[in-house]
């Protein structure tokens, strides 16, 4: 059985916090509710499998990722789809369809209501695309 979350609930399906690294990204997508959960861990796993070098945040109740000096797309659920939004979006090739609100001018995504709306070619083809482009935000240094 599926969960459901609120009508009303029109933000953020986490309150996730801030926190750099693998473990806090995989304990979000885990505390995620279906569809969302689905979704998030296969736009995860295609990162995993495209991308050498891959680093993973949670930021803004969102997982971010990146690839080099900054983070590069981000990956959120939200009451009635999850977005993938890549930061700096504008510059791919085939410029994704949704503009989000409160995310920079510059930014670009789709919003996924189920497994089936992953293009994963062209999700693929996105993430290879926008991790040779300039990240936004230095990370933090890894800690030995």
């Amino acid at each position: 059985m599926a969960i459901t979350l609120p009508e009303e609930m029109n933000g953020k399906a986490s309150a996730a916090k801030a926190a750099v690294g693998d473990k806090p990204v995989f304990a979000y997508i885990a505390s995620l509710p279906q569809p969302q959960r689905g979704i998030a861990e296969r736009i995860d796993q295609l990162a995993e499998s495209t991308l050498s070098g891959l680093e993973r945040s949670v930021k803004w109740g969102m997982a971010y990722y990146g690839v080099g000096d900054g983070w590069c797309f981000s990956c959120g659920a939200f009451a009635n789809h999850t977005k993938l939004m890549f930061i700096n979006g504008i510059t791919l090739d085939h410029v994704p369809p949704v503009t989000p609100v409160a995310m920079g001018k510059a930014t670009r995504g789709m919003e996924l209501i189920s497994l089936d709306d992953i293009d994963e070619v062209q999700i693929v083809a996105w993430m290879k695309q926008i991790t040779v482009m300039p990240g936004v935000g230095k990370r933090a240094a890894k800690k030995s």
